[in-house]
């Protein structure tokens, strides 16, 4: 057991957690503690330690309520039309190299036989899984490998809902699959939940963790993650319903419970994603950063290219006279972006438009010197 570093830290949560045990007759579920843990960013060791700590201290861990409902039938080991074209959306590539093709078809090749060999274990009996699950809590390593491999299909049932949601279906197994392994260390047969059922639990943690952690550039909380779920699921429903979109409000109403408006629109604001550059757009080769690019602004090589003749100018130009750099300077636009006539210079200066004549030949001769026009030669086009 790994004790949190900072004991102040401890303190705090296992305060909220207390707080939150008595509103509710010394009883939490898992997502009240998670939304508790996670805005003190617990790492998965520290998280493990609280868990044992509450049931320590005689406070009543339950499953939520969707969780106790779940039943895994043949159907779940069925991926259908919809689900492919899910995976085949988070498989497209920004490029459309045949070779991108050939790799992602392979990909949801490789699903496909996954699913095939998990379908050929069977499910245990509830005599079975009982017999199997007091001999893996007491270390026996085979048990534990058959609790595992019987319950595969439990973690496909449950990935197969968080498809789309910016990681590949194969990651959301795995991700999944730890959940479960660690659903077995820490499974307690004698407490009476079916296994399934508090396994259940723990997939879905490992997968909305991971959601939270790869699933999106900019990361979220993960309790955030089941509630903009059910956001984007109620809109769903409202816009089917409506035949339009949903305001916040009507969100909030079908969602009940402490939603409200207010805190929609803020969901609202972190969803969207960052787009890339080099996102494919329509069936041609174009890309976004075609169709958005400022064609009256300098491409980043002629910026980069503009920067060094500029600084390989300032060099140069230290060989003449102050004079002669701003006559220079000022007749070639190089001060204001501008090119000044010789009679503007010459009024500057308080001299004839011959004197700047006079003074921009004799600067242009010293430039030609062989040792400062090779500084220069290398940025004609």
């Amino acid at each position: 057991m790994v004790e949190p570093e900072e004991e102040g830290l401890l303190q705090e949560v296992i305060h909220k957690l207390e707080v939150k045990a008595g509103e509710t007759n010394n009883c939490l579920d898992f997502n009240q503690i998670d939304a508790i843990i996670e805005e003190l960013n617990f790492s998965e060791e520290e998280y493990d330690y609280i868990i044992e700590f509450l049931r320590e201290n005689n406070i009543e861990i339950v499953l939520n309520s969707e969780d106790e409902t779940i039943e895994v039938d043949e159907d779940d080991l069925f991926l259908d039309e919809k689900l492919l074209k899910k995976e085949k959306k988070n498989l497209k590539s920004i490029e459309k190299e045949d070779i991108i093709i050939d790799h992602n078809a392979k990909v949801l090749d490789s699903v496909k036989l996954y699913i095939q060999s998990v379908a050929t274990t069977p499910l245990l009996s509830r005599e079975e899984e009982l017999e199997v699950s007091r001999k893996a809590k007491a270390g026996d390593k085979t048990a534990q490998e058959l609790l595992v491999k019987s319950n595969l299909r439990l973690v496909i049932s449950i990935a197969k809902k968080y498809l789309g949601r910016g990681m590949s279906f194969l990651d959301l197994i795995q991700e999944g699959n730890v959940g479960l392994i660690k659903a077995v260390e820490k499974f307690e047969p004698e407490k009476g939940f079916k296994f399934s059922t508090y396994a259940t639990w723990w997939i879905r943690q490992a997968i909305t963790r991971a959601i939270a952690d790869q699933g999106r550039l900019v990361r979220i909380p993960v309790h955030l993650v089941e509630t903009i779920s059910k956001i984007n699921r109620a809109k769903r429903e409202l816009t089917q319903e409506l035949g339009r979109e949903p305001s916040s409000e009507e969100v909030a109403s079908r969602l009940g419970g402490n939603s409200d408006a207010s805190l929609i629109d803020r969901i609202e604001e972190i969803l969207p994603e960052p787009v890339s550059l080099a996102r494919p757009i329509g069936d041609d080769d174009s890309t976004m950063e075609n169709i958005i690019a400022d064609i009256e602004s300098l491409s980043p090589n002629d910026y980069a290219s503009l920067a060094f003749l500029s600084d390989g100018l300032d060099n140069v130009m230290k060989e003449l006279t102050e004079r002669e750099e701003r006559v220079l300077r000022l007749r070639f636009g190089l001060e204001d972006g501008r090119e000044h006539t010789l009679d503007e210079v010459g009024k500057i200066f308080g001299v004839t438009r011959e004197r700047i004549r006079q003074i921009e030949k004799n600067a242009l001769r010293k430039l030609k010197h062989p040792s400062r026009s090779k500084v220069l030669a290398q940025f004609r086009a």
